[in-house]
């Protein structure tokens, strides 16, 4: 590009202009002294010119056009525009960047310290700085590319969804590929060449690709050939993949499930590693594999063998690999510690070996190695490989080691032939036609091993091959291909072999082959193959005998060939058998051909038929139109929707007979608009959403698809507002959820839901659409929004952000507050003075100047207030903090006036530190003398004051004369008091000062003296001493009555008045004479003050009335007339009888109020008859009773009064004995009036319930079924008369029936044995009883209901019985230790009973019996069990319906599901032979069971009616 001329002292520089194609001159350089050039010469790059002179100089120049640093790594030297020296700073290489084209190079980057990246405007071009390898290709730049380095050879662009590959040192792009998931883990480049890869052929190149077409889809590309070499589909995303480093032909990839899998390319077969993986890796430079599965290292040291794996136990996590110095260590963090785990070099040694085809080598790696599965594995790959490579020796050595003798013997063999062939003609022995030919018959090539002998004329070596292969028919081929003279022995013994072999098949076939068919189909038959005998029948006509084709037919039928046999039949002329086999065989198009000739209307059977037998195969496609001819249009709409033929099913729903309005299409027209909805066919599914009333579904999907203007309008059309408006809000909230905002505020606003809209952006912290909505829809709160939004930036640090939002707020206090506490301080200022003006400025300077003074000294604020002019503020701040040198340097400077200030303020420092003289001068010079004056008087250093006073401030002398004064007062020094306060002009001083010490005469003599017209106030003073409210304190009652007396006497009755007044109930505990000092007051207020006697017998009620004095205070308010404050004296004072006259006289108002009180005032006294009695308030009195918890009078009032609100006491008392525990209590009082029948009371019951069934009283069960009892009966309205009989209320649907008859039968039979064992009468009864019991266990404990039952039938000698019940006890008693294998019991023995398994169970937190007895219990149930006379069969009996043995104590047959009614005696089912009935009530016994009660008691145990005998 550049061209130099050397001339005299100068040279010239033309450069080659590509426009203009022309050279021309862009520099010349004159030199002095340079003479002629006589020698030119560029350094290789062009960054140096040499010139030679005439008289033998040499200089060197520097041409480049620029020079640049990059990063400070590197340095560019722009020699021309299109070449470029890069050179590394830190070892001095260098590399020239040129592009071979002649472009202008704009933009150079180094990547990782090594990969070079340089943009031309036509060109890219790439380097590695380490191989010096160049490229450059075509490329148009976008500044969109990213570029990754992580393959070392290659370097990949990645580009709006397209990956391109650039290899280093190659001017074209290596290879193109369309995916949208670039990552590092997520693509795998392998490039070896031909002398890296020693797998590779010879001459051939290793370039080859996995990356992601999708999440779920892998592929694997060969880049040399562009071809694809594997398409993996999987079933989860992928989130990692890696090809091998040798040979890729092995891929591994993990899924985010964190499975691992190999997938091996060159089979196409895919394997899992683990079902759990943290880490996987390739070691470097192997095929090893090293995999993290939680707490175990697992490493494959043979890939070829995945189940042969190497396990170590890690306790961290792996980060790395390092394989160097003869070492490959796994790094694992253990937390505290990296922990080297060191993997065995040798076994992975052997791989490389294998690559390089060192045989021997790796034979003796492995010797070295104990036999293990990854050695073993690694012995079968050498084994394998030798063969391929035709290394019998090792071959043999490999399969001697692992055990397979018969390989390792045939190899020795052929290793022998070998060596004879070798020593016998010389050469290669491996080249021996013989020895060829064995390898291949060991490798199964039987073909090949015939091609070889056959060529080398060894035709009976190659029959004797198959013969001894049991090959026979392959050697009959061979001979009768070489026309061998023995082929018709061959086949003669061939079939005598088959046959005595029982080979009927190959027999069939061989003489079928022959002509004999009769024969063939006879060996078929024997052999079981009557389809093959069909065959031979179809194929060739013959006249065969009906007994053979019956014989074919019947095995045909044996082997489930309907449709063959069907044929057959139809051969034979027998229809009817012919249409039964097609049917069964499902031969439907045979069986309606049929159908056509001999029978028209089984058609339409066969049709639908055929189109069942179709679904059943999940072919829906082919059933559609069987149901079509079949007239079947329900099923012909459901198989076409299974076979995804949705038009077609709608067009059957459209012609079908159901119609749009049918209920039966509304199913089908919701999956057709779910379909065309997930298909985007939406015209189609609004279509049907609309045919199946769902507009929500079809509003929905055109939200979905953001297609809002045609939801609105099918919502308009077809939605109310109401539903549009729900229904648009759950959509906009489903859209939040999935990030499109936007959406759901369109949603939002279409229903003017602006709040919601709102707070969405609200949540999701986009404030700017938060401010937009608000200042658009909620204008008032647009302030209190911004000031929100400043709060949330300022708690996530955003100042900025957050002082424009306070500002917005007209709040700029807070922001200036913010960065005050963020002490960003030039922030602060700024929006003080923007916003605040100077004021506010001057105020943030403050803060500032205090936070530096605490930080810095005072000095520096004060410096700080200078700088901004605030002199005064300044002065002020060095005050406050005592800096009063430098406050005077800026006061006498800047601000002279404020010197007297500073003065003041240093005084007062002074006087504060007791530097009382200096602090003198300070206020002296500050013109303060009353200041310092003060000092002193508050010092007491009157001589100091009074000098100060005499000498700066006369008018201050006599104040002086007064304190101190004052202060002799306090030491009792009143004379010399008196001298100073008469010398101060202040004698009023000295007459207070003696009055206040009592000295009265002093007093006066002062003012007689000194102040005359004082004289009035000292004697008034002095008979005020006496007032108890007085200077003199607090006085005695007798005091205070004394002062009244006098006041009285002296005719001052005001003031004795307020004497008696002023005694109050604190004076005295007697209210008598406080009642007697008070009605002075009133005597002297009427008498002599009748203006103020309405107040003064108000004061005096008031005070009585406090005293508990009600009676005569309210005669006071009676006199004044305050009728209503008499009333409530009365009243409080419990007067009732004047209250009510008092009322009814004066204040007809309070008559009512009175009545309420006196009634309160009854039902506080608890005396109900009396309420009554008095008020007739029947409700009041029986709350009061209930209140009072004296429910037995409350129950009875109500039974008598108000029977309506007898439930809701009889509740409450029910509840009230339940919670003391007394639930007997609760069942006798519930039986004695009748338990209410609302649901709301049934929680009560229940609990009543679950205490007596779980408790242990005798009495408990009887009393809880007569409660039960009276519940039900109440519910059935069979109160009068005798009670329904178990059945009818097991039958009842009502909610009591159905809730209450279970506990009902449980507590009645339990009932029934605890009192046939109070009396030790009938243990088979009792037993009976137990075992029925066992069906409702579910009511009380399950130990105690199995315990019961075993040991009663053990008393009533029913072992087999008890046998199975202490079993079940023990069962349970071991889930009651064990809870979590209570799920382990086995209910075999009680599946067909109408006891319910156990699984669910309620288990108990006390077990019933000790453990003790549990131990006895299976010692005794471990003997029976031993006993052969002991049965382990349950006790049965024939059902009276179907005759089927069942369980002795079933309510129900298992096998006709009849019924059977309990016996009220013990429960088990009552036999119509042996039925008796009460003639009361008609409940139902066994007749044993019932004669044996009631011989004992006479009465029915269901209705306690008087019973006899029944036989």
């Amino acid at each position: 590009e550049s061209v130099v001329l050397g001339n005299f002292n100068r040279f010239l520089v033309f450069a080659w202009h590509r426009k203009n194609r022309e050279w021309a001159e862009v520099a010349q350089r004159e030199v002095e002294n340079l003479y002629t050039v006589t020698a030119l010469a560029w350094r290789s790059d062009g960054s140096r010119l040499i010139i030679g002179s005439l008289c033998g100089g040499v200089d060197m120049f520097d041409v480049c056009i620029r020079r640049a640093r990059y990063r400070d790594t590197h340095e560019f030297t722009y020699v021309s525009v299109s070449q470029v020296i890069v050179k590394s700073l830190a070892t001095g290489s260098r590399i020239v960047l040129k592009s071979n084209v002649g472009f202008e190079i704009k933009k150079i980057n180094i990547f990782q310290e090594r990969f070079l990246v340089a943009q031309t405007p036509e060109s890219l071009l790439l380097g590695d700085l380490q191989t010096c390898r160049l490229s450059e290709i075509p490329w148009n730049t976008s500044n969109t590319e990213k570029y990754f380095f992580d393959t070392p050879t290659v370097c990949m662009i990645f580009k709006k969804g397209e990956l391109s590959l650039v290899e280093y040192g190659c001017n074209e792009v290596l290879a193109c590929v369309r995916t949208e998931y670039m990552s590092p883990h997520l693509i795998s480049v392998r490039i070896n060449g031909p002398e890296e890869n020693a797998m590779a052929p010879p001459g051939c190149e290793l370039k080859v690709i996995a990356y992601l077409l999708d999440l779920t889809t892998v592929r694997v590309c060969d880049l040399v050939s562009n071809q694809t070499l594997a398409t993996i589909q999987h079933d989860a995303r992928i989130d990692w993949l890696e090809l091998d480093p040798n040979g890729a032909n092995k891929l591994l990839f993990r899924d985010k499930r964190r499975q691992l899998y190999l997938y091996y390319v060159d089979q196409q077969m895919r394997v899992t590693l683990l079902n759990y993986c943290n880490y996987v890796q390739w070691v470097p430079d192997s095929d090893v594999v090293v995999a993290q599965n939680r707490g175990h290292l697992c490493v494959w040291y043979s890939i070829n063998a995945p189940d042969r794996v190497t396990l170590h136990e890690i306790k961290g996590d792996i980060e790395d690999i390092e394989r160097s110095g003869g070492r490959t260590c796994v790094i694992v963090d253990e937390g505290v510690n990296m922990v080297e785990y060191e993997l065995d070099e040798g076994l992975i040694s052997f791989h490389s070996c294998l690559e390089r085809q060192q045989f021997a080598k790796a034979v003796d790696l492995l010797e070295e190695l104990p036999l293990t599965p990854e050695t073993e594995a690694m012995w079968k790959t050498l084994a394998d490989t030798s063969m391929e490579h035709f290394n019998l020796p090792v071959a043999e050595r490999c399969f001697a080691i692992l055990g397979d003798a018969p390989r390792s013997r045939y190899l020795h063999k052929v290793n022998r032939l070998i060596q004879d062939h070798a020593a016998e003609v010389g050469g290669d022995g491996a080249h021996y036609y013989l020895a060829q030919a064995k390898m291949a018959m060991l490798a199964k090539q039987f073909q090949r091993a015939e091609a070889i002998l056959v060529e080398h004329n060894e035709l009976d070596l190659a029959i004797s091959m198959y013969q001894e292969l049991l090959k026979y028919d392959e050697s009959i081929r061979l001979a009768e291909k070489k026309n061998h003279p023995k082929v018709l022995q061959f086949k003669n013994n061939y079939l005598q072999m088959l046959l005595t072999t029982q080979q009927e098949e190959t027999a069939g076939e061989l003489q079928e082959q022959e002509g004999e068919y009769q024969q063939a189909i006879m060996s078929y038959l024997r052999g079981g193959m009557a389809a093959k005998a069909a065959s031979v029948v179809s194929r060739h006509n013959s006249n065969y005998s009906p007994e053979l084709l019956q014989k074919i037919i019947g095995g045909l039928q044996a082997s489930s060939m309907f449709e063959r046999a069907g044929d057959l039949y139809v051969r034979m002329g027998q229809v009817a058998p012919a249409m039964d086999a097609y049917r069964r065989g499902h031969a439907y198009r045979q069986a309606i051909e049929l159908a056509k000739k001999v029978q028209p209307a089984l058609i339409v059977n066969l049709e639908e038929e055929w189109g069942d037998w179709l679904v059943s195969q999940r072919q829906m496609d082919a059933a559609i139109n069987h149901f079509i001819e079949a007239g079947a249009s329900q099923k012909a709409i459901e198989s076409a929707m299974i076979a995804r033929q949705w038009h077609k099913a709608e067009q059957l729903l459209d012609q079908s007979t159901m119609g749009a309005d049918n209920a039966a299409a509304m199913p089908f027209y919701e999956r057709l608009a779910e379909h065309y909805s997930a298909s985007r066919h939406f015209d189609q599914a609004e279509r049907a959403f609309i045919k199946c009333h769902r507009p929500a579904g079809a509003v929905q999907m055109y939200v979905n698809a953001g297609q809002y203007e045609k939801a609105h309008r099918v919502a308009k059309a077809h939605m109310s507002v109401h539903e549009k408006s729900e229904l648009y809000v759950a959509l906009a909230a489903e859209l939040e959820n999935a990030g499109k905002v936007g959406d759901a505020e369109q949603l939002l606003l279409m229903v003017q839901d602006y709040d919601q809209a709102i707070n969405m952006y609200k949540k999701r912290e986009e404030y700017e659409q938060m401010v937009r909505l608000v200042s658009k829809y909620r204008k008032e709160l647009i302030n209190e929004t911004y000031k929100f939004i400043a709060e949330q930036f300022e708690m996530k640090g955003n100042l900025s952000k957050a002082e424009h939002y306070y500002v917005e707020a007209q709040m700029w206090t807070s922001a200036m507050s913010m960065y005050r506490q963020m002490e960003k301080w030039e922030d602060a200022m700024r929006v003080a003075k923007l916003h605040g003006g100077k004021q506010a400025f001057d105020k943030i300077v403050l803060a500032q100047a205090q936070t530096i003074f605490k930080e810095h000294g005072a000095e520096a604020g004060a410096m700080l207030l200078v700088k901004h002019g605030l002199i005064e503020s300044a002065i002020n701040y060095a005050l406050d903090h005592s800096n009063f040198a430098h406050a005077f340097e800026l006061a006498t400077h800047s601000a002279p006036h404020k010197l007297p200030d500073i003065h003041l303020k240093k005084a007062m420092a002074l006087e504060d530190q007791e530097q009382f003289k200096l602090a003198e001068d300070e206020f002296i010079q500050a013109n303060k003398p009353k200041e310092a004056i003060d000092m002193y008087i508050h010092q007491r250093d009157w001589v100091s004051a009074m000098r100060v006073a005499e000498n700066h401030d006369r008018n201050s002398v006599n104040e002086v004369m007064v304190q101190q004064g004052k202060d002799l007062l306090t030491q009792n020094n009143l004379q010399g008091a008196e001298n100073l306060f008469i010398q101060a002009g202040k004698p009023e001083l000295a007459v207070q000062a003696y009055s206040s010490k009592r000295m009265v005469n002093e007093a006066i003599r002062v003012c007689k003296k000194h102040c005359p017209h004082m004289l009035g106030d000292v004697m008034e003073s002095n008979s005020s001493s006496n007032d108890p409210n007085g200077p003199s304190g607090a006085q005695s009652l007798d005091e205070v009555l004394d002062a009244a007396k006098i006041y009285e006497d002296t005719g001052n009755y005001s003031k004795a008045i307020v004497s008696y007044l002023s005694v109050t109930e604190t004076f005295s505990v007697d209210p008598d004479r406080l009642e007697e000092v008070w009605e002075n007051a009133v005597r002297l207020a009427m008498k002599y003050q009748p203006e103020k006697y309405n107040e003064i017998v108000a004061v005096v009620a008031q005070r009585l009335k406090v005293i508990g004095r009600f009676e005569a205070a309210a005669e006071l308010f009676e006199s004044i007339e305050q009728a209503k404050e008499a009333i409530d004296c009365y009243m409080e004072g419990k007067i009732w009888e004047k209250a009510k006259l008092l009322a009814q006289q004066q204040y007809p108002a309070m008559v009512r109020i009175v009545e309420e009180q006196y009634k309160s005032d009854l039902v506080k006294k608890g005396d109900g008859d009396e309420v009554i009695r008095l008020t007739g308030d029947v409700d009041r009195a029986l709350d009061m009773y209930a209140r009072q918890g004296d429910f037995t009078k409350c129950l009875a009032l109500a039974e008598k009064h108000s029977p309506k609100m007898l439930p809701h006491y009889l509740i409450q008392y029910g509840k009230d004995l339940k919670s003391k525990g007394d639930v007997l209590g609760a069942c006798q009082v519930l039986t004695r009036y009748g338990p209410p029948t609302e649901q709301s009371n049934f929680p009560l019951y229940k609990d009543i319930m679950a205490d007596v069934l779980n408790g242990s009283e005798p009495h408990g069960p009887q009393l809880l079924r007569d409660m039960l009892m009276s519940l039900l009966r109440t519910a059935t309205a069979t109160l009068i008369g005798p009670p329904p009989p178990p059945r009818a209320l097991m039958e009842d649907r009502s909610l009591q029936s159905a809730e209450f008859h279970k506990p009902l039968l449980t507590a009645h039979y339990q009932a029934v044995r605890l009192r046939l064992l109070g009396i030790q009468k009938c243990p088979e009864v009792v037993a009976k009883s137990s075992i029925s019991l066992c069906r409702w266990y579910t009511e009380f404990p399950i130990d105690q209901a199995f315990y019961n039952a075993g040991m009663d039938c053990k008393n009533a000698k029913m072992v087999n019985m008890a046998f199975f019940f202490w079993n079940r006890f023990l069962d349970i008693s071991d889930c009651m230790e064990d809870p979590d294998n209570a799920a382990a019991i086995d209910n075999a023995d009680f599946i067909n009973t109408d006891i319910p398994p156990p699984y669910n169970a309620e288990l108990p937190d006390e077990p019933f019996v000790s453990s003790d007895q549990v131990e006895e219990i299976r010692d005794c149930v471990l003997g029976w069990s031993m006993d052969p006379n002991v049965q382990q069969k349950m006790d049965s009996r024939q059902c009276d319906k179907c005759q089927a043995e069942v369980y002795i104590a079933n309510l129900s047959c298992p096998q006709c599901n009849s019924k059977f009614e309990p016996c009220v005696v013990t429960g088990f089912p009552v036999a119509k032979r042996t039925r008796v009935e009460c003639t009361a009530c008609r409940a139902p016994a066994n007749r044993n069971d019932w004669n044996s009660w009631v011989q004992e008691f006479k009465a029915c145990p269901w209705c306690n009616e008087p019973q006899n005998a029944q036989y």
